[in-house]
């Protein structure tokens, strides 16, 4: 069954979809870190796909991670001198990190991930049942 086509284009996605809950995770264990250094900030990071031939069909396309970027956005400053991370002047950097746009994306990962699961064992259920009509 392994040399099946449809098997290798759900697998690759749902290790695609599997990166992206990883970095949706970090982003969300990170989100409340501070730093006393604006260069030492956790950067929230996302996973870049790309579509990738799956055997001799071009026709068949998987996903593949292309990269994980680091996002650019500047830092969060804020004013808070009791902090013992705090620089000279006071400050603290947080990353620029929005929870609720995380959540979006963990639930739209997670959906994605089940779909490729649904398809993977639809298409298991039917080599297996085409299998079963030579008996």
């Amino acid at each position: 069954m392994s040399n099946l086509p449809i098997f290798d284009v759900a697998g690759s996605a749902m290790n695609a979809q599997s990166v992206r809950l990883s970095t949706i995770a970090s982003n969300l264990a990170n989100a409340d870190s501070v730093s006393g250094n604006p260069d030492a900030v956790y950067r929230a990071r996302q996973p870049v796909f790309s579509a990738e031939v799956v055997g001799s069909d071009p026709s068949l396309a998987g996903v593949r991670v292309a990269q994980v970027r680091e996002s650019e956005a500047a830092p969060l400053k804020r004013y808070e001198p009791g902090h013992p991370l705090a620089d000279e002047q006071g400050y603290v950097y947080a990353p620029d990190i929005d929870p609720v746009a995380q959540m979006v994306d963990l639930i739209s990962a997670s959906r994605s991930y089940q779909a490729n699961v649904e398809v993977f064992n639809t298409a298991k259920e039917l080599a297996i049942s085409t299998l079963g009509m030579g008996r």
